[in-house]
């Protein structure tokens, strides 16, 4: 069986090294502009069981040569390139996921469904940590209750040994996560889809030890289609970033500061963006290159189950791999790619376009997360479960 992983750096790389040592017997190609910078827990089966070919994602033929023979294909482009690629996948007979994180291109993707479920092929977009796995194990929660009231996501990619001023370092994309700290989050208030300003509603949890205390607060994009489609049925449903204390004020002064404006300002007589030149400034400071980071997740439904308050807990914690040299935040969303792929391939999907939490069961999600070992703690806080 031939997957087909499009984009060959951090996360496409840890779901083709996923595929590899799950599928004995599979075949994986990674098709990138680059095909000289493999990671290294990928080289022992490179020439074998893994192949590479170049392509340009803006190229259609070059990418529908690669996807020729596959029979799902694994998209880790950047999110804009996702509608096309899902089109090309459809004409090339083959299931497509990927790391999603645009609602909007989502809905495009959903367009497509009739000529999905008529090919007999899967189309599961918005499959990573978040938007992905947390989605999943959202609907886990809900499924577990009877009558749903409120539906909390908490997401954070964190150093395990911060450092000031921001206790951060860059786990993916500095410019998609900068991104989230500027555009508006959706939530379900009172029932209704509304929209909250991101970096907004600080608020503290705790987690054991050696993490301790985190802030969470509004970021876009980690919902998904979630507020769709739970408006009017769930009074409150909210997705939060989880960083160490302090990061949200500091990132509030310095976007208040214009410098996470993405366009252009007059600069002594020349032209000069705000944002990429922070990029470029603070990238050398918030780059680790041992890699050692952990991901931490915290999701809860609650309501009532036999006419009793009840509250659903599922709790991630997973940290960088240093025998493979693959990141916490690459494990949570390359695996959470290769797993919905290979349910796809083996027709454990039914046809047609869904996000992760409509098509994916979520016990049989959580398994194979367990089988990578990356820990799933479902609990139900005494607190909630009433007299």
């Amino acid at each position: 069986m031939k997957f087909l992983v499009l984009g060959g750096g951090t996360q496409g790389s840890a779901a083709a090294f996923d595929l590899l040592r799950r599928d004995q017997d599979s075949e994986v190609v990674i098709a990138d502009l680059r095909t000289d910078a493999l990671h290294p827990a990928l080289q022992p089966w490179l020439g074998n069981r893994l192949a590479t070919v170049r392509a340009n994602a803006t190229c259609e033929w070059e990418i529908a040569a690669a996807m020729k023979g596959a029979a799902a294909v694994l998209c880790a482009f950047p999110y804009y390139f996702n509608h096309d690629m899902t089109r090309l996948a459809l004409e090339a007979g083959a299931h497509f996921t990927d790391l999603g994180g645009n609602t909007a291109i989502v809905e495009r993707q959903k367009g497509l469904a009739a000529r999905a479920r008529e090919a007999g092929l899967s189309i599961v977009p918005d499959v990573g940590l978040a938007p992905g796995m947390v989605n999943i194990l959202a609907q886990g929660g809900i499924d577990r209750l009877d009558t749903v009231d409120s539906v909390r996501l908490w997401v954070g990619g964190l150093p395990q040994h911060p450092k000031p001023p921001l206790n951060y370092q860059i786990v993916y994309s500095l410019e998609g996560m900068l991104d989230y700290y500027v555009t508006p989050a959706e939530i379900l208030k009172d029932g209704r889809r509304t929209v909250v300003e991101a970096l907004s509603e600080v608020e503290t949890l705790e987690f054991p030890d050696p993490i301790g205390r985190l802030e969470a607060f509004h970021t876009g994009g980690g919902t998904s289609s979630l507020p769709a489609r739970y408006e009017g049925r769930v009074r409150s449903l909210e997705y939060k970033t989880l960083r160490y204390p302090g990061h949200a004020h500091i990132m509030r002064a310095i976007r208040a500061l214009g410098l996470l404006r993405d366009a252009e300002v007059e600069h002594q007589g020349g032209k000069v963006n705000p944002r990429r030149f922070f990029i470029q400034q603070v990238t050398p400071l918030l780059t680790n290159e041992d890699g050692d980071d952990l991901v931490v997740a915290r999701v809860e439904a609650a309501g009532e189950r036999d006419g009793r308050p009840a509250r659903i807990r599922y709790d991630v914690i997973d940290y960088h791999d240093p025998a493979t040299g693959i990141t916490a935040m690459a494990r949570t969303t390359g695996f959470s790619l290769s797993i919905v792929a290979r349910m796809q391939a083996r027709g454990e999907v039914a046809p047609g376009v869904g996000t992760p939490d409509e098509v994916i069961p979520p016990d049989a999600f959580v398994a194979e997360l367990r089988r990578r070992d990356i820990q799933v703690e479902v609990s139900e806080p005494p607190e909630a479960r009433g007299p």
